[in-house]
């Protein structure tokens, strides 16, 4: 649902009613992830996707219908042998689909509604919803922010019909929910019969919206130029850093997010980065590179790249050595940047820069797909860019 939260709160600001489908569940090739979303409107607008294309015609029916009569439903699409115009995934796989209505007179449309803003705004927000368990606690929704703070509640005994919900089972899913929040993560819980406090086991679809994941692109060369347009397709707040005011310009640089003049690794030391900040050297210098890379490869962050020939990544290593750095933080070093493409052009540098960002983010080999035997989508461990991170 947050995957479109920017769409969302606009239907939910001008009033409309609507339903949502999500993914809640996935085996085999699926071609979306848990929290990939499509939403029905009383006019019939549709926006997102749940499956490419496969089944999205019998899930818009779901969607109309869950309006009509204002009901959650969970359904499961798989591949059909029998009949290959059947209603199924052509892929193979199977994928569990959440129906949930967002109509005027529903209890739980603040919930919604204030979980869209935040998300739309770029806040970091979470929304925990039961896709298994009791049939009037389905599609509930808790709203967890960063501090701990809840909104909304997941029902119980005595509960029915409000969103009161059980307080001690509201306050297990806010601590799960933050802590699948703080790591910027999308995916499925489960609570047992003991810990749901509603007399059976529990399955939630919890979904984490986060800010975008940084890129910082060290370098205000014509490389950098593709690069940038590259990080933004990807979902990247890109920033370009170089200590040369003549060439980190906004003319140079329109679609960068910002543009910062100081010496590399003083604007590194001096700035935040987590987990899910790349970081691309492309000054191709050694007075900026060994004092850059010596504090980056220090960071937490998930990726460091640098520009060069494998010459000059011979020469840097053997300076980065001398400088303190070691063996275990230069086996982090991505050196020459880049998947091998044969790339020439900034263009094509750029493209092969972020398939290799996308590679190590999503535990890819970067070989090719044709005659291969590794799986098309692999079970990352990192979150996505983005707005909404997920997990299989």
């Amino acid at each position: 649902m947050l995957d479109i939260a920017e769409e969302l709160d606009r239907w939910a600001g001008q009033g409309r009613e609507f339903a949502v489908a999500t993914v809640v569940a996935v085996g085999g090739s699926a071609p979306r992830q848990p929290g990939a979303a499509l939403a029905v409107d009383r006019d019939g607008t549709v926006i997102g996707s749940v499956s490419g294309g496969c089944v999205e015609g019998a899930v818009y029916e779901l969607c109309q219908q869950a309006l009509e009569d204002g009901s959650t439903v969970r359904e499961r699409f798989g591949y059909s042998d029998e009949d290959a115009f059947a209603v199924g995934l052509t892929c193979g796989g199977v994928i569990d689909i959440l129906v949930t209505p967002v109509r005027a007179d529903d209890p739980a449309r603040p919930v919604y509604a204030a979980a869209l803003a935040a998300a739309a705004r770029g806040e970091a927000a979470a929304v925990a919803r039961v896709t298994e368990g009791p049939a009037e606690l389905l599609g509930r929704p808790l709203l967890v922010r960063p501090d701990g703070a809840h909104e909304g509640g997941l029902g119980g005994p005595g509960h029915e019909g409000g969103l009161g919900g059980h307080p001690e089972l509201d306050r297990t899913v806010a601590a799960e929910a933050r802590a699948m929040l703080d790591a910027g993560r999308t995916g499925s819980i489960t609570l047992g019969a003991d810990g749901s406090l509603c007399g059976q086991p529990l399955t939630l679809l919890v979904e984490s919206s986060v800010p975008p994941p940084r890129m910082i692109v060290f370098g205000a060369i014509d490389f950098a130029a593709a690069l940038v347009r590259a990080g933004k397709f990807l979902g990247y707040h890109v920033t370009v850093c170089d200590a040369r005011p003549v060439f980190a310009t906004k003319a140079r640089f329109p679609e960068a997010d910002e543009l910062v003049i100081e010496w590399p690794h003083r604007y590194l030391a001096a700035t935040a980065v987590d987990a899910r900040t790349v970081l691309c050297v492309l000054t191709h210098d050694a007075k900026f590179d060994i004092p850059l890379l010596q504090a980056a490869l220090k960071t937490p962050v998930a990726y460091v790249g640098a520009m060069g020939s494998r010459r000059t990544h011979l020469e840097r290593n053997e300076r980065l050595r001398e400088a303190g750095v070691t063996e275990l933080e230069l086996a982090r070093l991505r050196s020459p940047i880049g998947l091998d493409l044969g790339a020439r052009t900034p263009e094509e540098t750029a493209l092969s820069i972020a398939a290799e960002i996308i590679a190590d983010r999503r535990g890819g080999t970067g070989v090719p797909l044709t005659g291969a035997h590794t799986p098309i989508h692999h079970n990352a461990t990192a979150p996505p860019a983005g707005r909404m991170a997920s997990v299989a």
